[in-house]
């Protein structure tokens, strides 16, 4: 599995919004919970003053306590202050939803321009490829040894051990680049002699001995230009990838079927045909029977 970097933990705008105005309406509510229990003993203030003098005014027509008319009044207040904290400036006002509604368009924006340059940037390495898979004279090889079941190894080890397909494999990538992914090189005792090893890793402070460490496909195939017949020789992620852009499929497959945690992928012979074969019998070397296969890539 490839290296993961760790994503820092920040606060967009739209949160930082989000944030001010809930500590907006907590500070409006306790203005209104301050207002409420200061009306509340202003009014038990002046109904006590009240009773305990028995005072009254003659306020006509009306003719009633002074202490009613003053918490009438205290009340009329506390009523437009209720009203302003939670109908006229509710959490969620109109003008906050538009401002809301103003950002989401415009980081949505920002994310599909983001996108289509993405899609354009993948576009353009696809079209790179595609001419670079015309016009080159690279024969670009995937060579493994799979089961029936397609099962290439498991916890990072070869499964079976066949002599003549191992001989088969050095002769045929004897002097070329040999392509890898992190995981088959760290499964080898050291760096294949006799060829250029290239490790293909997400990990930015990778080191690999005696290799060379790029981060895609793509990059490893421009590194090996030079080479006119360069191999990709695992593991299972990367013989997908490379399945776009192989010419060439040297495979040993094994008779038999194997429990398995990295497997090759399917060989689709609407774009592959087989063009030569060599079987080779179970003997007291081989453990297995095997064949060596070669498939070409059918161009449309």
């Amino acid at each position: 599995m490839f290296g993961r970097k760790k994503e820092k933990t920040t606060l967009d705008a739209q949160q930082v919004s989000l944030v001010e105005h809930a500590q907006m309406r907590i500070a409006q509510k306790r203005g209104f919970h301050t207002h409420l229990l200061i009306s509340l003993f202003l009014i038990f203030f002046a109904l006590v003053l009240d009773f305990a003098f028995d005072y009254k005014t003659d306020f006509r027509p009306f003719n009633t306590h002074w202490s009613f008319i003053l918490g009438t009044l205290l009340l009329l207040l506390l009523l437009t202050h209720f009203l302003k904290v939670y109908l006229f400036h509710s959490f969620m006002g109109k003008a906050w939803r538009e401002t809301q509604l103003e950002f989401l368009l415009e980081k949505q924006a920002l994310q599909v321009e983001k996108l289509k340059r993405a899609m354009d940037k993948e576009a353009a390495l696809k079209a790179s490829a595609e001419w670079q898979r015309e016009n080159r004279k690279q024969n670009i090889t995937m060579i493994a040894a799979a089961a029936e079941n397609n099962a290439l190894g498991k916890d990072n080890q070869l499964i079976w051990h066949l002599s003549k397909d191992l001989q088969h494999f050095k002769q045929l990538t004897k002097g070329h680049h040999v392509i890898m992914g992190r995981k088959t090189f760290e499964s080898m005792p050291k760096a294949l002699p006799n060829r250029t090893n290239v490790v293909i890793t997400r990990q930015n402070d990778y080191r690999a001995e005696d290799a060379i460490v790029v981060h895609s496909l793509e990059a490893a195939i421009a590194l090996a230009q030079s080479d006119d017949r360069p191999f990709i020789i695992g593991g299972g992620e990367i013989y997908r990838q490379g399945l776009d852009y192989a010419d060439c499929i040297e495979l040993t497959r094994v008779h038999d079927d194997f429990e398995a945690d990295t497997f090759f992928p399917e060989i689709d012979p609407a774009h592959w045909q087989e063009v030569w074969r060599e079987n080779h019998d179970k003997d007291e070397n081989h453990e297995h029977p095997f064949s060596f296969i070669r498939y070409k890539k059918i161009h449309a």
